[in-house]
């Protein structure tokens, strides 16, 4: 058991709760294609490790979160925010006793399938594939690790193992009902995902970190971009009395160190909350596998009633004041604009594809080139849509 500054008593007790739950990596299901495993890592270490490793990985350094590249070296990118994601399901993972090597993976590769230009980027392309089978980043990182990543000899793919797999696809929640995404529907038909079920404790882990890095990194990065004053979050549930804390605790601190201490605070808070909250569903609901986990009906890890309140107001002020700002309005509108330019042009010229991405196409605009350019274009960084829009649409710019 350890304790952080600042933990209560109340959440240093819960220390390792969950440890019997833990996914076993001797208990794995495997990979789909049999290989011989490492003599120094189990099988969700190197999960983690080839993750990292893997060419879409490191192209996060250069997607955005909300601020298109070139706005400033200072906001978050995918990259960072995987980073912190990975930071906070670590520590939540190894404070309650799960395995942490697969809480870390999954952060890692949550955001793998996300496209160029953040979220507006994903909704062109969703629009321009509607009538293709559409598009879905969390579909679209399934296809990178099992399909798109071309690094070993043996297999497409990165060949991660089934409780990887599983919580990539499912860390959000089951997934049912008609309108479940090809690439997954597909590849469920190879190896049985188990989409109605809930994912492990890890991938729950994961999910929550997700929400507790961005509500945590949007506001920092809102309040340097200057998108919205001080005085407003102050008023906010939960982050306005954690502002008012740091102030009162240290009387005249500079901005910038109150803004970090704040922020420190509010993902403390968040962090305790899904501990403390996690123990009581746990004394409630009984599970003693990581299997029942799967079977509960319901997240064993997340927010209490009182605290998905809270974030749920953080995430509106956030939504009106930062991803409506009309300056990012502005940018959004300029990256929609780019990746449709790319797709509409690609999907009616695809021998305008680089050569190495012919392989898969058969003509214009047919359901298979069209998935063949929305996998080009959802694996650009901001820089190299901007620069393969200039290539392609500006004639004074060489091809």
């Amino acid at each position: 058991m350890f304790t952080v500054a600042g933990m209560t008593e109340e959440i240093a007790k819960l220390a390792g709760s969950l440890a019997a739950l833990a996914t076993d990596p001797a208990a794995s299901r495997g990979r789909l294609h049999a290989e011989e495993e490492s003599p120094t890592r189990t099988v969700y270490q190197r999960d983690r490790d080839r993750i990292i490793h893997c060419g879409a990985f490191r192209r996060l350094k250069y997607k955005t979160q909300v601020f298109v590249y070139g706005e400033g070296e200072n906001y978050r990118t995918r990259l960072t925010h995987s980073l912190e994601v990975a930071q906070i399901a670590r520590s939540i993972a190894r404070f309650q006793g799960l395995n942490e090597d697969i809480a870390e993976a999954l952060a890692l590769a949550h955001d793998l399938g996300h496209t160029c230009f953040g979220h507006a980027g994903e909704d062109v392309l969703q629009e321009c594939m509607a009538p293709y089978n559409g598009f879905d980043h969390n579909a679209q990182s399934l296809r990178i690790v099992t399909k798109l990543e071309h690094r070993y000899a043996a297999f497409d793919g990165l060949n991660l193992t089934w409780e990887t797999l599983e919580g990539l696809v499912k860390h959000n929640g089951p997934i049912v009902g008609k309108s479940i995404p090809l690439a997954i529907t597909e590849y469920n038909a190879v190896q049985d995902l188990q989409l109605g079920t809930w994912p492990g404790p890890e991938a729950q882990a994961a999910a929550i970190s997700d929400d507790i890095a961005y509500n945590a990194h949007d506001f920092d990065d809102g309040l340097k971009a200057g998108l919205f004053p001080l005085e407003a979050v102050q008023e906010l549930p939960l982050v306005g009395p954690i502002f008012k804390g740091v102030q009162t605790r240290y009387p005249g601190i500079e901005k910038g160190r109150l803004i970090h201490e704040s922020l420190r605070a509010l993902i403390a808070a968040m962090v305790n909350d899904v501990i403390a909250e996690a123990h009581r569903r746990c004394v409630q609901l009984k599970p003693k596998t990581t299997e029942d986990v799967r079977k509960l009906g319901r997240a064993l890890i997340g927010f209490s009633a009182d605290m998905a309140k809270d974030e749920k107001a953080l995430k509106e002020f956030l939504f009106a004041n930062m991803y409506r700002h009309t300056r990012v309005n502005r940018m959004t509108s300029k990256a929609k604009r780019v990746v449709r330019d790319l797709f509409d042009l690609l999907l009616a010229e695809p021998h305008l594809l680089p050569e190495e991405w012919h392989m898969g196409i058969d003509g214009p605009k047919t359901s298979k080139t069209a998935r063949r350019v929305a996998d080009y274009i959802a694996g650009m960084t901001d820089k190299f849509a901007l620069d393969e829009h200039a290539r392609l649409f500006d004639p004074t710019v060489k091809p």
